[in-house]
């Protein structure tokens, strides 16, 4: 639970405490050493199939890598598990129940086993040395269905026969020479022989003979055979009744140009290439979905080309007058999401986006009749997104569908009626619905919302019909939960802004007390130190919005007052929450620069995670606007509310952060004193597709978008100390980034700049000592410039 502390109370504290504190005062030296020395938190929380026993990867012992633990009913001292026993586990999310839930399948080894619960035998349906995957139960539960490659297989368990449902060929097999296209010449030679060689006459009546007598048999149905050529087969699925097969073909773009990361620090002692991504603009491909219906034997292409708005173009192209685009004819091209068939296969429901991500349609496929109906169509001019949307939906019943959607501003739940064609909102208001499940008897949804605060995780119990949600989680902060098999259960990871995760126990009642099972999450010597709680404040932007922020206060400002700005990651993540941050070293190194007399802003600036979908796509088309005017903004705030030395502030991050660092200094100059810009994007034109295409489009549809956006433009206007630190084997923003930058900025004459290399370092680092040299020169850039006489 959050404490509240008066300043002057602080004070005291702080001084008291770190005096005694095993850790003594905190050095970049001591913060970035393996994380090991903070403690083992718990993590991959996993139900058995016994639905009682929980079990975790866990490291309290401080060995080279985690352990499986375990914990039983009833009990609250955690057990490591022996290693010949994890070849036997099986984990509840991994099992396929049938509709009445007396029985289940799983896969093993690359077989399908096949249990019953009320006679407790498994039987093992495979034993092939070709991988077996996917079992489910279909023909009203009375068949076994699983995939074999592609190929969809049926096994009957009243009789132990297996039949292969449908066959998926790269090409189909040579016509068989039937001689029809000879010559006069060899016809000739052809009638000579049968006229004069009686063995061969024969031979060819007996031939011709046997040929009608089998034509005459009735034959066993044949499998159906599916040719797809150079595309990919994806998603083949079938419906509970047997009757359908569904399957989508995508078709790659066949010459994409692909990077190469080269790698100069190598066993081989020889420079060897990292095969790595495309960039932004590359084709994205093409998919098509398929029905096979087996009862009337017709394969058909569900057809897409005339969903509402598929000619719809986006409004930026309005800054583009003089083009014409060929989709104001032809339609937008689009790509096949999830495809979930009914409990009786009488209905499906398949989710289609737009290659553009403007729009997602929602569809009900009726397949007796390969018809489209659609069921809600979301469109955004910026992109598609937020919480579950793509990623999750479900059956309730036969008629009723839920699933989320950004409609009005925050991702929330709702339920579609295929009986009345009605959609209701299940959830309302300024949160997010973050994560979604369906209860076993489809009576409830348990659901994570940040409902009681942005910067929260609470887990609740909400009714199928709709009302009013029972709140089931307590602690203030985060909490991550799986529920049970039986669903009496709540396994619960929580931490708070300065305790890192740990594993609770809790009973599945509203209030129940959550039993804490681990306590090494923090170690003695992590837990000598007073780690800050940092404030949540409101820091007002230019356009009148309040952005939330981690204030970090010295309890002895230095009396040059000095301040930093942290940027975080990603963009779309969220850091001004109360729970233990995936950014923890930089959380501890925020609490030394805090101990040195550094105020510290850590934002949550437009296009962070957490608040709703104006806050997501507050940076579309225009990366390094309300990103950076909103720190811009911070600083101003600092000054006016903390008296900071305007001509004293700092700022730095990492990917996104780096990025949003170089803008800084370069379109504002004069606002932040020093920035060090951690593996930052330079050139968005060089960055992945799915990322940059969302919020910038395409550089050939949008040039004006990549050229506001990406700072390698706006170079020139650098007049304060920058800082670069980048991972030479980075394949996510790659190297070469900051080399064009490097270039640029020898090209105008820049000396106020320094580029530190990492060699055997990717996006995210690995080894302490890069770590620390890293920080240490950020440290050290903001001691000298920050304070300086």
């Amino acid at each position: 639970m959050k404490t509240f502390v008066t300043g002057i109370v602080l004070v005291v504290f702080f001084g008291t405490i770190q005096a005694q504190s095993e850790l003594g005062p905190l050095t970049v030296e001591k913060i970035m050493k393996d994380p090991s020395w903070i403690g083992s938190s718990p993590s991959n929380l996993q139900w058995g199939a016994d639905g009682t026993t929980l079990y975790f990867d866990w490291n309290p012992d401080n060995a080279p890598a985690d352990s499986l633990y375990f914990i039983r009913k009833g009990t609250t001292d955690p057990q490591k598990l022996p290693a010949a026993q994890r070849k036997d586990l099986l984990f509840a999310r991994n099992l396929v129940y049938n509709q009445a839930g007396t029985q289940y399948l799983y896969t093993k080894d690359g077989d399908i086993y096949w249990v019953d619960l009320k006679s407790g035998k498994t039987r093992r349906i495979t034993e092939t040395v070709t991988t077996e995957i996917n079992p489910v139960f279909s023909f009203q539960d009375k068949k076994i269905v699983y995939q074999q490659n592609q190929d969809l297989f049926a096994w009957d368990p009243s009789d132990g026969t297996t039949q292969q449902l449908i066959s998926f060929q790269k090409t189909a097999p040579a016509a068989a020479y039937t001689g029809k296209d000879k010559n006069s010449q060899e016809e000739w030679l052809k009638k000579d022989q049968l006229q004069w060689l009686q063995v061969i006459r024969e031979r060819k009546e007996k031939r011709d003979a046997s040929d009608a007598y089998n034509k005459s048999i009735p034959k066993a149905k044949e499998i159906p055979a599916v040719y797809y050529g150079d595309k990919l087969v994806r998603s083949v699925l079938i419906s509970a009744d047997g009757r359908f097969i569904s399957y989508s073909l995508f078709k790659p773009d066949q010459s994409p140009k692909r990077t190469i990361v080269p790698n100069y620090v190598t066993e081989s002692g020889f420079t060897e290439d990292i095969p790595a991504r495309t960039k932004v603009g590359t084709p994205t491909g093409s998919s098509e979905l398929y029905v096979y219906d087996r009862k009337m034997d017709t394969l058909f292409q569900v057809k897409t080309d005339s969903l509402p708005g598929l000619t719809d173009l986006p409004d930026y192209l309005k800054d583009y007058p003089a083009r014409t685009d060929k989709a104001t004819k032809t339609g937008r091209t689009v790509s096949i999401g999830r495809l979930s068939w009914s409990p009786t296969g009488a209905n499906a429901v398949v989710e289609v986006f737009s290659n553009d991500n403007k729009d997602r349609w929602i569809l009900q496929l009726i397949p007796a009749e390969g018809r489209l109906k659609l069921i809600d169509r979301q469109r955004d001019e910026a992109w598609i997104g937020g919480p579950g949307i793509g990623f999750s939906g479900g059956w309730i019943n036969e008629t009723n569908y839920w699933f989320q959607s950004e409609a009005t501003g925050y991702s929330h739940l709702y339920r579609f009626d295929l009986s009345t064609y009605q959609k209701t909102a299940l959830s309302s208001g300024n949160y997010e619905v973050q994560t979604v499940q369906l209860s076993n008897d489809k009576k409830h949804f348990y659901i994570t919302t940040n409902e009681v605060d942005a910067g929260e995780k609470q887990f609740y119990r909400l009714p199928v019909g709709g009302g009013k949600a029972t709140r089931l989680t307590t602690g203030t902060g985060a909490n991550q939960v799986v529920v049970s098999p039986n669903e009496k259960q709540l396994a619960i990871l929580y931490s708070y802004t300065n305790k890192p995760w740990e594993l609770f126990l809790q009973e599945n009642k509203a209030m129940a007390k959550a039993v804490q099972v681990t306590s090494k999450a923090a170690s003695p010597l992590f837990k000598s130190y007073p780690w800050r709680d940092p404030e949540i404040v409101q820091v007002p932007a230019a356009d009148g919005k309040l952005v939330r922020a981690r204030l970090y206060r010295p309890a002895s400002p230095d009396p040059k007052k000095p301040a930093v700005i942290f940027v975080h990651g990603a963009g779309y993540l969220q850091n001004a929450h109360k729970w233990w941050s995936s950014y923890f070293r930089e959380y501890m190194f925020h609490n030394m620069l805090a101990d040195q007399g550094y105020y510290v802003l850590d934002m949550d600036y437009r296009g962070s995670a957490g608040y709703g979908r104006d806050w997501r796509t507050g940076i579309y088309r225009h990366m390094g606007g309300k990103d950076l005017s909103d720190h811009i903004d911070g600083a101003k705030w600092l000054v006016s509310t903390y008296g900071i030395n305007p001509k004293r502030i700092g700022i730095y991050g990492g990917s996104y952060g780096g990025f949003i660092t170089l803008m800084g200094l370069f379109t504002a100059p004069g606002t932040f004193a020093a920035g060090a810009a951690l593996r930052p994007v330079t050139d968005w034109a060089h960055y992945n597709h799915g990322y940059t295409s969302n919020i910038l489009n395409t550089p050939a549809e949008d040039s004006i978008a990549y050229r506001k956006s990406s700072p390698i433009y706006f170079a020139e206007g650098l007049s304060d100390h920058l800082l670069i630190c980048h991972g030479v084997v980075d394949v996510n923003v790659h190297f070469q980034d900051v080399v064009r930058l490097n270039q640029r900025l020898i090209e105008l004459g820049k000396d106020n700049w320094e580029l530190a290399l990492y060699p055997v370092e990717d996006h995210g680092f690995v080894e302490p000592s890069s770590w620390t040299d890293e920080y240490k020169r950020i440290f050290k850039l903001f001691e000298e410039v920050l304070k300086k006489q």
